[in-house]
């Protein structure tokens, strides 16, 4: 398999990098995670500051939009749903009110454990939908006009721009054929 030529030059390129599956690191005076985890494309990775009880998401978690779905980058749903059940272990809700783990996502607020929580089940209903639409032998403009995302489009879905609802939809689509 060949990749394309980098974009970059060279001396712009990171100096600082991992090829396995985690970096641990200590950084202010802090153990740091770092973890490689395949998602929306084969380049995201999850921070956590232990001592801090934060967790930087990346890409894995944007609680603005439905999940982007890289396919051409190797993203999968399967990866995404990995990364969200890996982001949800490691995030611990406080007791009986707001707060917990810190998770801070690629865009939007900070948030904590319900939030990631219910973005993951979000994702495990849409799958389910499409699958079970595709099952009764529905295609994917039938699966579109049925809008298997309504519940959760005024607050993630958008009809313009680089990530539409119906792009995700198509994503999901494409990623479960395979």
């Amino acid at each position: 398999m060949s990749y394309p030529a980098a974009k970059l030059p060279e001396d712009a390129w990171p100096d600082n990098t991992y090829s396995y599956t985690q970096k641990k690191l200590y950084f202010n005076d802090e153990p740091v995670l770092i973890l490689h985890v395949p998602s929306s494309t084969d380049g995201n990775s999850i921070v956590f500051f232990r001592r801090s009880d934060a967790v930087s998401t990346g890409d894995i978690f944007d609680p603005t939009e439905y999940p982007i779905i890289d396919l051409k980058n190797r993203g999968s749903l399967q990866g995404v749903l990995e990364g969200l059940n890996l982001l949800r272990q490691m995030a611990i809700p406080a007791d009986h009110m707001e707060g917990g783990t810190l998770v801070i996502p690629s865009h939007g607020r900070i948030l904590d454990q319900p939030d990631v929580v219910y973005y993951q089940q979000m994702v495990y209903i849409v799958r389910d939908r499409i699958k079970d639409a595709m099952d009764h032998g529905m295609t994917l403009d039938q699966i579109k006009a049925a809008r298997p995302t309504r519940d959760y489009d005024s607050r993630y879905g958008k009809d313009t721009g680089p990530w539409t609802t119906n792009m995700f939809v198509e994503a999901v689509y494409n990623s479960l054929k395979k």
